[in-house]
């Protein structure tokens, strides 16, 4: 068998393979995948470390009547070469390619959309329950790792599943984020044991026994259950969770070993009732640069295969300035402590982190927690700022809410990857942000132009006794100062105009520029202002003499900053914005174009207006 990818016909050829076959089939999806990916950018590590395990689920499973879900999604590349795409991956993540990300719309084979952590246990049970409830017998997987277990809908999840008792198997890929290793033959053996029908049966007819013998039964019965609770400390130790939450526990299997995959996958397929199989595996397997540095190659743009590094020289960030400010405050602010969910080095705070260790707290997958440990840290007299992506903040609404707003208290939230944020598609876009943030009582919020504007709200947020919200998109920072540095958080007036005023929010405002620049060349002079302070609104830049106001923001229309301003006042109002649905994948100047959000669109949109022709 050849190395080659395209020489497989896939899926079929698998269920053919012998062992060694498989072997050199992973070998060359690692080899696809470390030039592939090299070309487009995507998720490399997580799924070089998942290789074998996509190969093994794909020879023990029969798909699609067998049903697989993959958390977070990030790690379904080998699951899509496998399922007849590879011919596309040139288009990975790109305009109009295939997703990053399990689609159902995309394949057959990918049963459940995702894109966010901690969902597949969750979504596998329904299906489970589903399929029992039809009388019908497919399997179903949900594969978990990368840190998924640590975020809190995966443990309401176990606490369900067990009590529930429907056949469904977990496949934990431990690749160091959360579950400690278990050796032993013993292990092992008992394993296997206790995945047989005899085993199963033979233990539920005992416990029914001895619960009917009077007046010992249900105290022997006891005696019993803390006698094997003990035995499973012991042999059992990193597993023991499971098996007290009624889900029977296999491994641990090296999850980069085909023969070990083979067994464990077989064993949980064998094994009645909810079953998890552990298994070890190395983030980045097979290609040296990633496993030594896991965390840059997690999500990674084009880069040199041969050497690692990136091909594109990037400039500095805004992830980047929030970072260097937070270190600057830091040194100055005692009671400055920080907070983020299992992004540190990507939300900027690495360099904080280093330096006051004991005050920067990487949650892990918990934005829900995270605002209400903050919560806890303000009543006690820290401010703290909660650094976490736009389309993650989504799950931490309710504490939003009812922990900081409701108790009006000094928590600070930075919220990165606000707007569109390219090739990881709906899942990832920040475009709801403002939409569900502006409603919120004693909540200020704030949209910083430039780099400099970012670093003024941070030292006023972390001085204020009250919530504040700042957000601030993906990718390179506008280091151009638009405004003086007098460290006045407002909004202003950029350039003036009689026929139209362009509002934009935050960054938007380099295209507002650029729009009027257009619009004067066709005679039209327009009233630039940029909306940073955006709750309370700072109502200084709009006038009862505009006659025409355009609102441009990197949200939904639906419920945002536009809408607010066509509520509150009189004057004819455009809202710009992104239409009511969710934005596909691609990049974002693309984008942008597409949905008539770039200088030219939007110049002959306020053009046609003012002309009586729209």
């Amino acid at each position: 068998m050849s190395n080659h990818i395209d020489e497989y016909k896939l899926p079929e050829d698998i269920k053919s393979m012998d062992q060694n076959s498989l072997e050199l089939l992973s070998t060359g999806i690692r080899a696809f995948l470390i030039d592939t990916i090299s070309k487009t950018g995507g998720h490399l590590a997580s799924n070089l470390g998942v290789v074998e395990i996509s190969v093994g689920l794909h020879k023990v499973f029969d798909f699609p009547k067998d049903k697989l879900i993959w958390d977070v999604g990030h790690q379904s590349y080998i699951h899509k070469i496998l399922t007849g795409r590879a011919d596309k991956f040139d288009t990975l993540r790109q305009n109009g390619g295939i997703s990053g990300f399990p689609k159902r719309v995309e394949s057959k084979y990918d049963v459940y959309d995702t894109g966010h952590s901690s969902t597949s246990i969750s979504a596998a049970m329904g299906l489970a329950v589903a399929r029992d409830l039809n009388k019908s017998d497919e399997e179903v997987i949900a594969v978990i790792g990368d840190g998924a277990m640590t975020g809190g809908p995966s443990f309401e999840a176990l606490n369900n599943l067990g009590s529930l008792g429907s056949k469904l198997i977990i496949v934990l890929n431990d690749n160091g984020m959360s579950i400690s290793e278990i050796n032993g033959g013993l292990s092992e053996h008992l394993s296997k044991l206790r995945t047989s029908s005899e085993y199963q049966n033979t233990k539920n007819s005992i416990k029914k026994a001895i619960t009917k013998i009077p007046d010992l039964g249900k105290p022997l019965s006891k005696g019993l259950s803390r006698f094997k609770r003990a035995v499973k400390y012991a042999i059992f130790s990193g597993g023991v969770i499971f098996e007290e939450l009624g889900i029977t526990y296999l491994g641990p299997f090296d999850g980069n070993n085909m023969a070990d995959v083979l067994k464990g996958l077989n064993q949980a397929k064998n094994a009645p009732g909810p079953v998890l199989v552990h298994f070890i595996t190395k983030k980045g397997k097979g290609y040296k640069q990633a496993e030594k540095n896991p965390d840059k190659f997690h999500g990674i743009g084009a880069f040199d295969k041969e050497t690692g590094v990136a091909l594109s020289k990037s400039q500095i960030s805004y992830s980047e300035v929030f970072g260097k400010k937070m270190f600057e405050l830091a040194n100055k602010k005692e009671n400055l402590v920080a907070l983020t969910a299992a992004m540190c080095t990507a939300t900027g705070l690495d360099r904080m982190k280093e330096k006051f260790p004991e005050r920067v707290f990487d949650v892990g997958i918990a934005e829900a927690h995270a605002n209400i440990f903050a919560a806890g840290l303000a009543l006690g007299g820290m401010h703290p700022v909660v650094a976490i992506y736009s389309s993650f903040l989504q799950r931490a609404y309710d504490e939003i809410i009812e922990d900081v707003c409701l108790q009006n208290i000094p928590v600070t939230i930075a919220i990165d990857r606000a707007g569109i944020v390219g090739a990881d598609g709906e899942t990832h876009h920040g475009i709801f942000d403002l939409s569900y943030l502006l409603p919120l009582p004693n909540m200020t919020v704030l949209a910083p132009c430039d780099a400099g504007e970012l670093e003024k709200m941070l030292e006023f947020a972390v001085s204020k006794d009250a919530p504040v919200a700042i957000r601030y998109p993906r990718g390179n920072a506008d280091m151009t100062k638009h405004f003086d540095d007098n460290g006045e958080i407002k909004n202003n007036v950029v350039s003036e105009g009689k026929d139209v005023n362009i509002i934009a929010v935050g960054t938007m405002l380099n295209t507002a520029i650029k729009v009027a620049g257009i619009l004067k060349e066709q005679g039209i002079k327009a009233k630039v202002c940029s909306a940073s302070v955006l709750k309370p609104f700072d109502d200084s830049i709009i006038s009862a003499d505009d006659k025409l106001v355009v609102t441009l923001e990197d949200n939904l229309i639906r419920g945002g900053f536009g809408e607010y301003i066509s509520a509150s006042y009189p004057n004819k109002v455009i809202n710009l914005g992104w239409p009511d649905k969710f934005i596909e994948h691609g990049d974002c100047e693309y984008l942008y174009k597409k949905y008539g959000l770039d200088a030219e669109a939007i110049a002959e949109r306020i053009r046609r207006e003012l002309e009586g022709k729209a």
